[in-house]
């Protein structure tokens, strides 16, 4: 049967007309899930990868989305908090060090700071997070929140959005190389090295999930922690257009200077 055929989605879950009796079908309505509501449908990364937006609005994309790459760590951390099983601390461990980083070693965070610097931004005050949006904080804050509460199951399933992340970070890498001469693959790279690391996170995450979410009740609550995911990704998106799109910039956020 296909498991979506009843699905009835709302805006928090995947609503009460379907039953998830099986691991596959687990996997079939997660990756549904991604098809319709992961964040590259957005009409605000379609005027980023296309080349639609002047320098200023990529400037607030990249300072807002910095607060969310910076707070990863923090919310990997709290996953790693909730398990007593050390084989699954091992295996999450490495997501802090692709961001934070090592001794010697260049993370995310630092390939994003060269993203934000390369576009004209000044690194400091983009470490601040002072000027971003208040609805970025807000969802930034609330992954982190329900990473904290939630199962620890639920806890892993909210980071499955990185199943999706490859193909968007190709479509970003290319339209924004293609579309913008204040762009090069220098500070791009922080999207270059994602295609690897995201699908072999996604990997476990998925395997891990298919093997413990065992009844309907713990593959609802999979699916509907990606389906939070999603929105904390979306809103974000939201509020950028809202912002700087269509021009409603909330007081002391950041201002571009204009081209």
């Amino acid at each position: 049967m296909n498991v979506m055929a009843k699905a009835e989605m709302t805006a928090l879950s995947i609503g009460k007309g379907i039953t998830l009796n099986s691991a596959d079908e687990l996997e079939a309505m997660l990756r549904h899930i991604g098809a319709t509501r992961y964040h590259n449908l957005h009409p605000f990364h379609r005027l980023l990868h296309g080349g639609k937006l002047n320098k200023g609005q990529v400037q607030a994309w990249a300072l807002n989305r910095y607060f969310y790459q910076s707070t990863i760590p923090l919310k990997d951390a709290m996953v790693i908090s909730r398990f007593r099983d050390r084989a699954t601390r091992i295996e999450w461990r490495h997501r802090i060090e692709d961001h934070d980083g090592d001794i010697g070693s260049e993370g995310g965070i630092e390939r994003w700071l060269k993203l934000t610097e390369g576009l004209g931004l000044d690194s400091a005050y983009v470490e601040s997070t002072e000027g971003i949006l208040p609805a970025t904080r807000f969802a930034v804050e609330a992954y982190v929140h329900f990473c904290r509460d939630k199962t620890p199951l639920e806890a892993i399933a909210s980071s499955l959005t990185e199943l999706f992340a490859p193909n968007l970070h190709e479509e970003r890498i290319s339209g924004m190389l293609q579309h913008y001469d204040f762009v090069n693959p220098d500070i791009m790279s922080y999207f270059s090295r994602r295609l690897t690391q995201a699908p072999r996170d996604a990997g476990f995450a998925l395997e891990y999930v298919k093997a413990n979410a065992k009844t309907h009740a713990e593959r609802e609550a999979v699916c509907n922690a990606l389906i939070f995911k999603t929105n904390v990704l979306w809103v974000q998106l939201d509020a950028l257009y809202h912002a700087y799109v269509e021009g409603h910039i909330p007081p002391g956020a950041f201002v571009p200077r204009g081209d």
